[in-house]
């Protein structure tokens, strides 16, 4: 059974906080803060070098801002609980295991099967029994639709059967926070729907989800916020409803002109 609706007082799962980030003279990201609340499922807009992915890969700490926090569940990212020297490895990948990503171009280990790929962050991480983690994943890959292919290495799955795969691999981390970069930009119009269909299926579940995407369909009907963002800056935040109906900036209608 889905769970209920998230309303504006759910707990705070994410919260970004004036955050900075720029490479060289380039400011990519400039002072953006943000909230995603539990069994939200907010989707991130903007055109191109917008910054979107690159807030992402901060969030995770795959890139470091120069300035501005980031924290999950109350725990900064990036830092020791004091706040005053930065995570150790071992603690940073412990973080990251609490926030599954799903990548643009699915980032699976080729020389591993399937089955592999989903049971090695669990195993080598979080070193929980193989036996749990096995039978968790293959839960998982029958919950995507992939049961089949459990002994399949990369090489042989399309675009969309890695990209599920990637899901499963990122849940099996039991995350707090599921973050999508774009996650059916590099695939063939007609296997993005499958993956569409997963991310739909989550939301129902009521995970807790921040998602960069082009798909301003299934933003519109899956997302409880859209976030535009352009030159790094947040430029409007609402409800799908009022933001692809009546978008309070002239930016966002803009954008909506030319890209819906």
């Amino acid at each position: 059974m889905a769970l209920s609706s998230p309303g504006t007082d759910g707990r705070v799962v994410l919260e970004i906080s004036r955050l900075h980030k720029s490479f060289g003279a380039q400011r990519v990201l400039d002072d953006v803060s943000l909230t995603v609340r539990e069994r939200e499922t907010v989707c991130i807009l903007g055109p191109s070098g917008s910054g979107k992915s690159t807030l992402l890969r901060c969030v995770n700490w795959l890139e470091v801002p120069e300035s501005g926090t980031i924290t999950l569940s109350g725990s900064q990212v990036g830092w020791n609980e004091s706040g005053t020297k930065p995570m150790g490895e071992a603690a940073l990948a412990r973080m990251r295991t609490r926030m599954g990503m799903v990548f643009q171009h699915f980032a699976l280990w080729p020389h591993m099967t399937v089955l592999q790929n989903v049971m090695e962050a669990p195993l080598r991480v979080q070193r929980r029994p193989r036996a749990e983690v096995r039978g968790e994943a293959e839960a998982l890959l029958a919950k995507v639709g992939l049961a089949d292919k459990r002994a399949a290495y990369p090489a042989r799955l399309s675009g969309g059967q890695k990209q599920r795969v990637g899901i499963a691999r990122a849940l099996a981390m039991r995350p707090e926070l599921l973050l999508f970069d774009e996650p059916t930009s590099a695939l063939d119009p007609e296997l993005v729907g499958e993956v569409l269909a997963v991310m739909e299926d989550l939301r129902h579940e009521g995970m807790t989800m921040l998602i960069v995407t082009h798909e301003m369909a299934f933003a519109r009907e899956a997302a409880n916020r859209i976030i535009l963002l352009d030159h790094g800056k947040i430029v409007e935040e609402d409800t799908p409803e009022r933001f692809f109906t009546a978008p309070a900036t002239s930016r966002a209608r803009q954008f909506l002109a030319r890209y819906v």
